[in-house]
């Protein structure tokens, strides 16, 4: 009888254990793309997706750590098992989903283009007009993002600069080693009012989201691995619940100082 105890306890403290790991994720991300992801002097993760990530974990009670590597390893990694989840401003495109599953959407997010704030561009009406006049030009881009993509398929005669982070790109750009930057209006917004080189400007068009979703995306997502559905749709439910719930438009509000929830989502 007492041995029978024994193992009961034996096996409910197994499935004890089982359940904890159960509800312990990592989440794969960048760490280098202000205010999205960075990491603060104590070498914790910080930014947009940092709220969002832990307001997610919460709602999953699930504990969670952030791994921060690049952004071009983060779907290679997550499809190696490396970690469970990525979130790091990774827009939902056709060609990703190809390699890993998505959530909702639960932000969305237009690009724009940093230039000489003296050049005819920055006040062009057009989107097609604008990628007419940076060609020639050298255009820095974050590689492996959307917005490298959209850059070459747009502006072919552009010659594009990759850079593993963004903020490596504008430390080119305000030492004028660039004609200008490409990437998402938060993070070019937050970088212009930081830049102690005032010769730059945002242009007065942005480039939407919406104009081409199979080159730049349904909107900002989670990625999951393909085989874990079960994780998928927890994470969707709790990305709804987050997106009505008014979290993802506080965090948003914090960071960007405008709300890009996706509130389409959830409909």
């Amino acid at each position: 009888m007492n041995f029978k105890k024994t193992l009961l306890g034996a096996s409910l403290a197994l499935m004890s254990v089982a359940s904890i790991a159960a509800t312990s994720y990592k989440i794969g991300t960048e760490g280098g793309y202000p205010p999205w992801s960075m990491v603060d002097a104590a070498g914790n993760v910080t930014g947009f997706d940092a709220d969002v990530g832990a307001a997610l974990c919460a709602k999953l009670e699930a504990d969670c750590k952030f791994v921060v590597q690049s952004f071009d390893s983060l779907i290679p990694s997550l499809r190696a098992d490396r970690f469970d989840l990525i979130i790091s401003g990774m827009s939902y495109t056709p060609e990703r989903a190809k390699r890993v599953n998505f959530s909702i959407p639960y932000a969305v997010e237009d690009a724009i283009f940093i230039l000489k704030s003296d050049s005819d561009v920055i006040k062009a009406d057009s989107a097609d007009a604008i990628f007419k006049g940076v060609e020639g030009k050298t255009i820095g881009v974050q590689g492996g993002t959307t917005h490298g993509a959209y850059l070459a398929k747009m502006a072919p005669k552009v010659n594009i600069k990759d850079y593993e982070t963004l903020d490596q790109m504008q430390i080119d750009l305000d030492a004028g080693r660039l004609d200008g930057t490409f990437a998402d209006l938060t993070s070019q917004s937050r970088f212009l009012k930081q830049m102690n080189n005032a010769d730059f400007a945002l242009t007065e068009t942005v480039i939407k989201g919406s104009s081409d979703p199979e080159t730049l995306g349904y909107g900002i997502a989670v990625g999951i691995h393909q085989n874990n559905t079960e994780l998928k749709q927890k994470v969707d439910a709790a990305l709804c619940e987050l997106i009505k719930d008014g979290t993802v438009k506080t965090a948003s509000e914090k960071w960007f100082d405008i709300d890009i929830a996706n509130y389409d989502a959830c409909k």
